[in-house]
């Protein structure tokens, strides 16, 4: 999608399959204007994952007694799976920014919301297509919404993130689904959460990792890549599978015998 937007605006750089730079491009051609609609329609358009299928990402997960899920996908795909599951989920969308809805009972203490296995709760960190506005797309959305990440005070007497997932962030495991350690996404949530709170650090994480793509690394040099990030995220206390999410879920899924 990323590449096709690149070549209907005529971008001009090599990295088109970045989306936050080809749409920080686009926004520059087109303007605000639309654009985060258009790209919530694509999407919304695009349809579920077959739920069914073995080691699908999102059943997979949604099988397991997590209370809180904390997701930078824009789809309610895992919403929808946590239904198939049997369970009663509720969803938030972060409030990064002036014109996201905030939910004043979310961000209070002892305000009556106690995610459970049976009734978690799945916080849209960068935004869902239901509220387009929402959406952490450009580069400059990454920007803005790391910068309110990070402040230790809250903006305007909003804070970002609900007290629920910042205890669940510093007082349960994480795995981490799917990221590279380049990408945006992945900078933006591990240097704005993850290292922000030293608690996260006595306890032992899972990442699964993609693979490092031959683009990125030089000819015969794959094996030190995979190295080096293995040292890196050591450091912080997170094991790596090397792997796509999917082939992480058909393993954990046939470990735990919950398919042939």
């Amino acid at each position: 999608m990323s590449r096709e937007w690149a070549a209907r605006f005529d971008y001009p750089f090599a990295d088109d399959g970045d989306l936050a730079r080809v749409m920080q491009y686009v926004r520059s051609v087109v303007g605000d204007s639309g654009l985060k609609h258009e790209l919530s329609r694509r999407l919304s358009a695009i349809g579920p994952p077959d739920f069914t299928a073995p080691g699908e990402i999102h059943s997979s997960i949604a099988g397991f007694p997590i209370p809180v899920f904390l997701t930078t996908n824009y789809d309610d795909f895992l919403v929808r799976a946590l239904r198939g599951s049997g369970k009663e989920p509720s969803a938030a969308i972060c409030p990064w920014h002036e014109g996201v809805p905030y939910d004043r009972n979310l961000f209070e203490r002892g305000a009556g919301i106690r995610p459970d296995a049976n009734r978690p709760m799945v916080y849209h960190l960068h935004g869902s297509t239901s509220l387009p506005s929402s959406m952490v797309l450009t580069e400059d959305d990454y920007i803005d919404f790391l910068v309110h990440l990070t402040t230790a005070r809250a903006q305007n007497n909003r804070h970002v993130i609900p007290p629920i997932i910042l205890d669940a962030l510093a007082n349960r495991p994480l795995l981490l689904l799917g990221y590279t350690l380049q990408e945006w996404t992945f900078r933006v949530l591990f240097h704005g959460l993850i290292r922000r709170y030293p608690a996260i650090r006595r306890r032992r994480h899972v990442s699964v990792q993609l693979t490092p793509e031959n683009e990125n690394v030089k000819p015969g040099a794959a094996l030190r890549a995979k190295e080096y990030l293995d040292r890196y995220f050591d450091g912080w206390e997170v094991s790596i599978f090397w792997g796509t999410p999917r082939q992480f879920c058909a393993e954990l899924d046939e470990r735990m015998g919950k398919r042939s």
